[in-house]
């Protein structure tokens, strides 16, 4: 945690908030070990950061007075659009995802995307929120990104996905192309990532023919998702 993260509900009073629950809690007293009259870097979720003096701290709870000066990083100037990945990978992907600063993401479904993978519980509304709060924590970040749950790919690439591009470059990383992936770029783009194995061609056939998407090679290896992701974002930007 290298930010705490709290909400409107924490607040008590004025630039007051009381921070309560399990998780934060012993973070702040076990790990950072702080003690009265120190600092700590805390941000307001989907506000601003700054800086919470510790005014009160015991087992039950930490009191911190704040004052929000600092505005969030800059988002990264890309909609994701990722199959879904095996729920193991699934919250890790999401941290990273979070903590690189992407702030709108598509999870979609495709050939190579078991129907099991949509029952895991890690879909649910509370469960994303979290690891998305943990990967906000991890980077420094306030900004809660979005995340739609995409269940038919034909659909949603045939009538939606255009609408999404919009005026951004849209690519699809894919082993069997030969056009090599763009690097250190300064625009906005869509960008879509498939399962293990990439998209199967009929679906990076469509893509290019409903939305423009352009394949895209990352090299020889291939990779799993967990690692593609941040590879590519940072190869990109």
């Amino acid at each position: 945690m290298n930010l705490v993260l709290f909400s409107e509900t924490d607040f008590i009073g004025d630039n007051l908030i009381a921070i309560r629950d399990t998780r934060r809690l012993e973070h702040i007293s076990q790990i950072h070990q702080v003690k009265l009259g120190e600092t700590l870097k805390v941000g307001l979720l989907n506000g601003n950061m700054g800086s919470g003096l510790v005014v009160l701290c015991n087992e039950a709870e930490i009191h911190l007075q704040v004052s929000l000066t600092q505005p969030p990083p800059k988002p990264l100037p890309v909609t994701l659009v990722l199959a879904l990945p095996r729920p193991k990978m699934l919250k890790r992907t999401l941290q990273t995802i979070a903590t690189l600063g992407v702030k709108k993401i598509y999870l979609i479904n495709s050939y190579r995307v078991e129907k099991s993978y949509w029952q895991t519980p890690l879909l649910e509304a509370d469960a994303i929120h979290e690891h998305l709060l943990l990967g906000l924590e991890q980077g420094c970040d306030t900004l809660m990104p979005e995340v739609h749950l995409i269940k038919r790919f034909k659909p949603f690439v045939e009538d939606d996905l255009n609408s999404i591009v919009g005026e951004t470059r849209a690519l699809v990383a894919h082993p069997y192309t030969d056009l090599v992936c763009p690097a250190q770029i300064d625009y906005a783009i869509t960008l879509a990532i498939g399962p293990e194995g990439g998209f199967i061609p009929y679906e990076i056939d469509l893509l290019k023919k409903c939305a423009g998407f352009t394949a895209v090679n990352l090299g020889e290896r291939i990779m799993r998702v967990e690692t593609v992701v941040p590879y590519l974002l940072g190869k990109l930007y």
